[in-house]
């Protein structure tokens, strides 16, 4: 049974190719969800498609953070998750975070599997699966969920082009560790396949670094776009 309302949110830009497939598996949890797109103005017809599909859509320049940050603000749930347009929730997902954000939880992400022709993906998923755990961090792609005055408390997500996901854990572990559900998030590996499992695995550590060793994200942000290691 769940008794909290959570708010769904789904930063998108240009995703008419799979955006439908997400909000249709979304549609059972409308009774106890509200759908958020928060749109970094898609030129193809992904708000068409959407339309019928959400209850909300913002339109907003691209920026992922900004996007997220604009549909929590706009969100009444209690808790908020944000959603990757090519991820797909596990079963009872909803009830799953409900019963494990206790007292000392009141954030979190879930277990990751990655979809694609590669096996190497299985291996990617737990590698990631395990440093999560590890390092209290989680990416984006495990969909992270959030008591929305936590949120708030916190400032939200850092406006900065790549890496916010990370910054938003950092800031969160020191209000209270992350709740790592075991239920598997479905995620495409599109984009391993795409630019190579081993060079995307070598270029996402190598950003990572830089990061933490203080590279400005915009940089790092035109690097991940292209899949290259240098400008």
């Amino acid at each position: 049974m769940i008794n909290k309302k959570f708010s769904i949110i789904i930063p998108t830009l240009n995703e008419q190719r799979g955006i439908e497939n997400c909000l249709q598996a979304l549609q059972p949890l409308r009774q106890h969800a509200e759908l958020i797109i928060a749109d970094g103005g898609s030129n193809d017809n992904t708000l068409v498609i959407a339309t019928t599909l959400v209850d909300k859509i913002i339109h907003l320049g691209k920026g992922r953070a900004k996007q997220m940050n604009m549909g929590a603000k706009s969100a009444t749930g209690e808790i908020l998750l944000f959603l990757h347009a090519d991820t797909f929730l596990p079963n009872h997902a909803l009830v799953l975070i409900e019963q494990g954000l206790v007292e000392n939880k009141q954030w979190g992400r879930f277990n990751i599997h990655l979809e694609g022709s590669s096996y190497m993906l299985a291996i990617i998923s737990q590698m990631m699966n395990w440093r999560s755990r590890l390092t209290g961090i989680a990416t984006g792609d495990q969909v992270i969920f959030i008591h929305k005055s936590l949120f708030e408390k916190i400032g939200g997500y850092a406006d900065i082009a790549l890496m916010e996901d990370i910054a938003l854990c950092s800031v969160l572990k020191t209000e209270s560790s992350p709740l790592c559900l075991k239920a598997k998030v479905r995620s495409s590996g599109r984009r391993w396949l795409q630019f190579g499992v081993i060079k995307t695995i070598v270029l996402m550590w190598s950003l990572r670094l830089r990061y933490w060793l203080g590279q400005s994200p915009n940089d790092l942000a035109e690097l991940y776009r292209k899949g290259n290691f240098i400008r």
